[in-house]
């Protein structure tokens, strides 16, 4: 049997095998809490049973190769016993102990052993807690969980065991059919997982919990499958900070990459990236319940005009249209709601018919008859244990029963987790009404689910990481400027000069004012060493200037200084080992790592992704004319970064970085010049990505 369908078998057992004496002792006894129905068979050479069931004293007693096992023994003892079950044909085994590739290195001499003995066989961890499957009740687990038995729901794949044992022990009503705690993922990695995931009709939506991206290549492809197949995927991925960074390196052997360049992979492959718990958890009921969405126009009904503003401000940080109503929708809402109640959207029905099934029932049918692509409604419950909730019933009953009439996506969302009482949260879900605890975290899920949808469409895999060729080193600037000339990618006018004198001559035949810069293949950042002269208006400034300039080098650049910039831009390509090229577009010039705005894509990169990015900037008003400032010419902008990119692509086997600080952009018709350059050639030590 090949590895794709060995992790089946360990996914979805039919029999298992638990080795160890406590730790597969509790393993067994959560199996039974779960419901496992199939045979289980514990091995220990020291015992003659374990909570009732006969001991086999080694893989070779066993009656059968087992689908699974769950290894509880320790670390030495794993890898012979990975060994053994590959031998035997078992289908994958769960090594609980630590003390490999996060341990030194001893530790990764020992996974590496433990890599060779597994062969086929699929194998989750070692370094972990295990694996839970509330779909058929296989618990390789052996601490306590908080999950129950589901029919379909949602997968969770993650990288640290105590983030995944807390979500299993959730109060949010999210039907969490199986979870697996990857720890150092030796054998079989989170992308395994996700495609394993996808071939089970079963599962709804995948979250990704990552500390690191170790194989962007095949999760990439697991991504798009995903796209394709509709199975939406949330990630929450930390190591934002250094700190956090360091925390993921010490804790598991994952390599935690650049933060930027992560959010450029989950943005191109349709993975709306989180940042917290519970709205990861939020995200993937919603996505449970109404999967990805094609629009963002939302409505919003309540009967509280403070509620209303809230779910206003925050729809408008998520870019979520809070549309008005159609005419005719808004007359018929009008007509139920009485001349005391202004018709808009957020809609503020207020509580005149608060209590009232008929009333409310009108009211909501029109209400979700919009044909927005999600309604809200927003209702928080008093405290079960003080309080009367009859009202409150009642406007659920209400609402359940013009759903039943009109269909299509809708949330009841209250303000705080506690606000859904669970009962609620579970006849909303048996209805197809997604039960949303927490307002922003709500939002944060549909914007979530219409990136989604707006991806599935458009989504690329990025190509395999391949080694660099070629040697090592970096052009100067007046190379690099021929260069980008040669790709349509406008430099100023300028002569390379050896002398003050020749300097002079070239300065008068450019026309002043010009600029002089040192030249030289070392100097990455002249304006830092005090390289650059601007705005020379004279020949006895730019003789002046080339004295000054001699102590750094003796090769020097007379340029024409460019005209009124509108603005300055930095385009860039780098190379990373694990993503392979990245192209980044901000604002430029000697303050790009104060401003901190930046866009960064995967390649390949198109034009349509050049303009979306420049509309994602901060910046980007700059460019459209603010405040009365000329507007810039944006189509020579897409040219210049689309040359950029065109030519990393034809050079991607040798090329490392190129920079370009500052593109300066002119006004409208006028273009952009590339004021400086920096491009830099690797060698066969690095890693990268070829087109």
């Amino acid at each position: 049997m090949g590895a794709r369908e060995n992790l089946r078998r360990l996914l979805t057992p039919r029999h298992l095998a638990v080795f160890g004496g406590e730790t597969a002792a509790a393993a067994i006894r959560q199996c039974r809490a779960a419901g496992f129905t199939g045979r289980i068979w514990p091995v220990n050479p020291r015992r003659a049973s374990i909570e009732g069931l006969d001991c086999y004293p080694d893989t070779r007693a066993l009656p059968e190769p087992p689908d699974a096992a769950f290894l509880g023994v320790p670390r030495d003892s794993t890898v012979e016993v990975v060994a053994e079950l590959a031998a035997r044909g078992a289908g994958g085994a769960v090594c609980h102990a630590s003390g490999f590739a996060e341990d030194g290195a001893s530790g990764a001499h020992r996974q590496r052993e433990l890599v060779r003995a597994a062969g086929e066989l699929a194998v989750i961890g070692p370094n972990c807690l295990g694996m839970l499957d509330y779909l058929d009740g296989a618990a390789l687990w052996a601490d306590q969980h908080g999950g129950q038995r589901v029919d379909r729901g949602v997968a969770v794949i993650t990288q640290s065991g105590n983030i995944g044992q807390n979500l299993t022990m959730q109060r949010r009503s999210v039907p969490i059919a199986r979870l697996v705690t990857v720890g150092n993922a030796a054998v079989t990695g989170v992308a395994e997982l996700v495609e394993a995931m996808l071939a089970d009709p079963r599962i709804t939506a995948i979250g990704l919990h990552l500390e690191g991206i170790e194989d962007p290549a095949a999760l990439s492809l697991a991504a798009v499958r995903a796209l394709r197949s509709g199975v939406p995927i949330i990630v929450l991925k930390t190591g934002r900070s250094e700190l956090g960074g360091r925390a993921n390196l010490s804790h598991t052997s994952s390599l935690a990459g650049s933060d930027a360049l992560c959010d450029a992979f989950f943005h191109r492959l349709g993975m709306p990236r989180v940042h917290q718990i519970p709205t990861f958890l939020e995200a993937l009921k919603f996505l449970h319940v109404h999967g990805p969405l094609s629009g963002a126009r939302i409505a919003s009904a309540s009967c509280s005009g403070g509620e209303a503003a809230l779910l206003a401000d925050l729809a408008a940080d998520h870019e979520l249209e809070l549309a008005p109503f159609p005419e005719d929708v808004a007359g018929r809402l009008g007509k139920a709601l009485g001349d005391r109640v202004p018709v808009a959207n957020p809609l503020d029905y207020h509580t005149y018919i608060w209590g009232d099934f008929e009333a409310q029932g009108d009211c909501f049918r029109e209400f979700l008859s919009c044909g927005f692509d999600t309604r809200l409604l927003v209702l928080d419950f008093p405290r079960t244990d003080r309080c009367a909730t009859h009202a409150w019933q009642t406007t659920v009953e209400a609402y359940l029963a013009a759903h039943r009439e009109t269909g299509g996506p809708a949330c009841v969302v209250s303000s705080l987790p506690e606000g859904l009482p669970e009962p609620v949260r579970d006849r909303l879900l048996e209805a197809g009404i997604a039960p949303m605890q927490g307002i922003a975290e709500c939002l944060t899920a549909i914007a979530a689910a219409r990136r989604i949808g707006r991806a599935r469409e458009t989504a690329d895999p990025v190509h395999p990481v391949t080694p660099l060729r070629g040697a090592a080193g970096r052009l100067d600037e007046w190379h690099g400027k021929r260069i980008l000339a040669e790709w349509g990618i406008p430099v100023p006018e300028g002569a390379l000069v050896a002398t003050g004198d020749e300097a002079a001559e070239a300065a008068a035949r450019i026309g002043f004012p010009v600029v002089v810069k040192a030249v030289s293949a070392e100097i990455a950042h002249k304006s830092e060493v005090g390289g650059v002269r601007l705005g020379l208006a004279g020949e006895h400034e730019v003789r002046a200037a080339v004295t000054e300039l001699a102590a750094l080098s003796d090769r020097f650049l007379v340029e024409r200084m460019a005209g009124d910039a509108v603005a300055e831009l930095l385009v860039g390509v780098h190379r990373d080992a694990q993503f392979g090229p990245a192209l980044t577009i901000g604002a430029g010039g000697t303050l790009v790592e104060l401003l901190d705005d930046a866009v960064t894509l995967l390649f390949p990169v198109r034009r349509a992704d050049i303009r979306a990015a420049l509309h994602r900037l901060r910046s980007w008003p700059l460019l459209t004319g603010f405040r009365g400032r000329a507007r810039a010419d944006v189509e020579a902008v897409v040219d210049a970064v689309a040359a950029v990119a065109e030519y990393a692509r034809d050079h991607a086997s040798t090329l490392r970085e190129l920079d370009i600080n500052p593109l300066v952009v002119l006004g409208e018709g006028h273009g952009v010049l590339a004021a400086d350059v920096l491009i830099g050639f690797g060698n066969g030590d690095e890693g990268g990505t070829d087109d």
